[in-house]
């Protein structure tokens, strides 16, 4: 929930939101101040990363400038070096011929170095060869990375894409398990006075090779069985070394080992199958973590996390945590069996008691689910589960109880490149439950909930970040038979901000939010990165729950974020206004995490 103080409505208010707004960003973009260097190099005639990289490189040695006095000497013999340093940082960009002239002149109280460049024209290619030789000379896969050659002939002799494109296709070569793959000839020939160059590559691609046996090593207590479900390949698969680095992934995210070494012993390796040995150090099998925070939807909270990595000795996982805080209470416990194949999927057992009190409803819950979860590929899960829920609730002036069986489907797929401070990526989900009176339940329904966020970065250190969630319930009976659980509520850190936890849904006849049977919550968040560690931002929300698409009211919040970066997660508090309504009064909003 929400904290809230009133403010005065009107358009002064909204004149002072704005600039303040406005103020948090701007301050963001204030260059920084630096106090005047004895000695200015400037650099014309150029422009781009052929500037860059002439500015790079001169750089005024060590023991020039002594406290804040320049060695005039010095100086004189680093300008006559200064025309060699920038025509050798010009090369790489095909400028072989350029015209450079250095000078030396007064100004204030230390000196400008001024470097004039005339570049000149750029060598041109006139003759780029790439050859194969050797036993993946007809690999079509290689072929192609050798036909796609980034620089052809008529293009400007460019270094760094000339370099990189060699490595591209050595690495491709390996990737198709030619592990010898090897230049036996890389030439450029330059004729500077025609401005002209021609490329000749011969890559020897070697034979092929393939993955052998696997030794693990280190982790006596888990069953072999189980280790090799984190193996990402099988012997006399085509040897691969990203193959290897998901191995390691699979076996560090596992949380059950504190080293991890993958080796291939190419040295070892027998008609060309390399053998692999996995180096393991197990971490501690059971680990109890307390914590405290608060967050303005539940308040201040206390939590104990309980793990057992390995029961029985075969890999299996017990957990329970048990959650306090003020208006929620709880205590999740489950076991978790690991799929033998597939170190994504496993299933899993979950009981679930939690107490909820808001200023909209009370909820007690008791319940038992089973889940089949199994990997689509990297970040995709796909869930079957089925749920037995018991519910005691109050809502409104209706003080009832309800009994479910809820069979469901859920996916979802997070490509998102960080989990405490992504930079770019997206995130949807999809769950698809129901039930009805012929499964023992109270009451009959099927419920569809869909979400999705995207983060998208900008220029100047900025990103925006967009999220959608809708929920819809079909073929159901009377909104008095479904649990405050399978109804939909509003506002709060997660939807609406601005206003309080699930304090926006459909009304009964005295007044009081009873909740709704359909759901449209979004938002769009514009972030300006601080420093190291802390960021800025604005923010839009809009959305309700309501229960028929013909008469939807739609609440909108606005408002300016503050967050602060950690290795656990975000520090966020958000201040927010409602818009469009009589009397706004300003909420803040606090929470851990990075918002999906």
């Amino acid at each position: 929930m929400s904290y809230s103080t009133p403010l005065c409505a009107g358009p002064r208010f909204g004149t002072i939101y704005a600039a303040l707004a406005f103020l948090l960003l701007s301050l963001s973009f204030a260059p920084p101040l630096h106090a005047a260097e004895p000695v200015e190099i400037v650099v014309s005639g150029i422009e781009g990363d052929a500037l860059k990289n002439v500015q790079e490189t001169l750089v005024l040695p060590a023991g020039l400038i002594r406290e804040g006095s320049v060695d005039r000497l010095w100086l004189g013999r680093f300008a006559l070096q200064a025309v060699e340093k920038t025509r050798t940082a010009l090369e790489p960009f095909g400028y072989y011929n350029p015209l450079v002239t250095v000078s030396v002149e007064p100004a204030g109280e230390g000196y400008r170095l001024l470097v004039t460049v005339a570049p000149g024209e750029p060598v041109r290619l006139t003759e780029v060869t790439v050859t194969l030789v050797g036993a993946g000379n007809k690999e079509v896969r290689l072929l192609r990375v050798a036909e796609r050659f980034p620089l052809k002939k008529g293009d400007v002799l460019l270094h760094q894409r000339y370099e990189v494109a060699k490595g591209a296709l050595t690495s491709r070569a390996q990737e198709l398990g030619y592990l010898d793959a090897e230049f036996s000839r890389h030439e450029i020939r330059i004729a500077r006075d025609a401005a002209t160059a021609t490329i000749e590559l011969v890559l020897d691609t070697g034979e092929k090779y393939f993955f052998g046996a696997t030794r693990i090593q280190g982790a006596p207590d888990y069953p072999d069985s189980f280790l090799r479900r984190h193996l990402t390949y099988k012997p006399g698969e085509l040897f691969s070394y990203p193959r290897l680095g998901e191995t390691h992934r699979n076996f560090t995210n596992s949380e059950r080992f504190k080293e991890v070494i993958v080796t291939p012993e190419k040295q070892d390796a027998e008609a060309f199958k390399v053998p692999i040995t996995v180096q393991l150090k197990q971490g501690p099998r059971i680990s109890l973590r307390p914590g405290i925070g608060y967050g303005t939807d539940t308040g201040a909270r206390f939590t104990v996390r309980y793990r057992d990595l390995n029961m029985f000795h075969l890999g299996h996982e017990l957990y329970s945590y048990l959650y306090i805080a003020e208006r929620l209470q709880g205590l999740v416990t489950g076991y978790i069996l690991p799929s033998p194949t597939d170190v994504r999927s496993s299933t899993s057992l979950q009981l679930n008691l939690q107490q909820e009190d808001t200023s909209v409803y009370t909820s007690r819950i008791v319940a038992l689910e089973l889940d089949r979860n199994r990997s689509f590929g990297t970040g995709k899960l796909g869930t079957a589960y089925v749920k037995a829920q018991y519910e005691d609730y109050t809502v409104g002036a209706q003080d009832s109880t309800s009994r479910l069986l809820l069979p469901g489907l859920r996916f979802s797929d997070d490509r998102y490149d960080n989990l405490i401070r992504p930079r770019r990526g997206f995130r949807y989900a999809l769950d698809i439950h129901g039930t009805h009176q012929l499964l023992g339940s109270d009451t009959a329904l099927v419920q569809i909930l869909a979400e999705g966020s995207y983060l998208l970065p900008l220029p100047w250190r900025l990103s925006l970040h967009a999220r959608a969630k809708g929920g819809t319930t079909v073929l159901h009976d009377p909104l008095k038979d479904i649990p405050p659980s399978l109804r939909f509520f509003t506002g709060g850190d997660q939807s609406v901000r601005g206003y309080s936890y699930k304090s926006l849904g459909p009304r009964d006849a005295s007044g009081k939010v009873v909740g709704g049977t359909q759901l449209f919550t979004s938002s769009i968040e514009l972030e300006r990165a601080l420093f190291k560690d802390w960021g800025v931002s604005v923010f839009y929300d809009v959305g309700n729950a309501f229960n028929s698409f013909s008469d939807v009211t739609l609440f909108q919040g606005a408002g300016v974020g503050l967050h602060y970066f950690t290795s656990v997660g975000a520090l966020n508090l958000s201040v927010a206004r409602p818009l469009g309504v009589d009397h706004p009064s300003i909420h803040f909003h606090f929470t851990v995490g990075f918002e999906l």
